[in-house]
């Protein structure tokens, strides 16, 4: 069975976010026995360079990856992540976004944030509370048959709250991978092409354009596109 790449799209601000971006990128790994493997933008960042080299690496890393993982969490969603689900739209790269947030925004009766980022083609939105699967958790933990300490009960349930999501995530990305292109095969290299030039990358425009083109390939190559 192929493996696919994730970009897993998030905030990565904070310990907690960091350390809860690995947990559930492992998770979804050992899932989804290795066919969904995440890149994790933490992992990228060269803190020693400029703003618009890590801006230019996440939006070649996103181009290159299979589908989309975008964590639109927050009471303000992370205005990166969402630049990031955007062009993996523009890129017609199959996505999915995950609310584990149980606060409500927005300005529509559907999905809680603003309306502008949702109802994109090839997209699967997965909305959970992560609250309440990490009370049930840790309340059938700290039940006394488990004999557990309320720190051993809070870390148990930090796990089975990251497997209950894990649960959801995968079916998630096996069926965005489902979904039929929108973009036509005989207009990608014009998009591609524009998509190269676009962002306004750093360095040379021919490198950036054979980079770009050659992840037009490998889509096209595993019909992704």
């Amino acid at each position: 069975m192929p493996s696919y790449s994730i970009y897993f799209a998030g905030e990565l601000f904070s310990a907690k976010h960091l350390y809860g971006n690995v947990l559930l990128a492992e998770e979804i790994y050992r899932l989804s026995q290795g066919r969904f493997v995440s890149v994790v933008p933490q992992n990228l960042e060269q803190r020693e360079t400029t703003a618009h080299s890590i801006r230019d690496q996440d939006i070649r890393t996103c181009l290159s990856c299979d589908v989309g993982l975008f964590h639109y969490d927050g009471p303000e969603l992370d205005s990166g992540t969402v630049v990031e689900f955007l062009f993996a739209k523009f890129a017609d790269i199959p996505s999915v976004l995950l609310r584990t947030d149980f606060r409500k925004g927005g300005d529509q009766g559907g999905d809680p944030w603003n309306l502008m980022t949702s109802f994109f083609p090839r997209t699967e939105v997965i909305t959970l509370d992560a609250m309440s699967i990490y009370k049930e958790a840790f309340a059938e933990n700290s039940a006394p048959a488990h004999q557990l300490l309320e720190s051993q009960a809070g870390s148990a349930a930090c796990d089975t709250m990251t497997k209950v999501i894990a649960r959801k995530v995968v079916p998630a990305l096996e069926r965005v991978l489902a979904m039929p292109p929108i973009l036509a095969r005989e207009k990608a290299a014009a998009v591609y092409e524009w998509l190269a030039v676009m962002p306004g990358f750093q360095g040379d425009a021919a490198d950036n354009q054979a980079f770009v083109l050659e992840q037009l390939r490998h889509k096209l190559n595993r019909e992704l596109l």
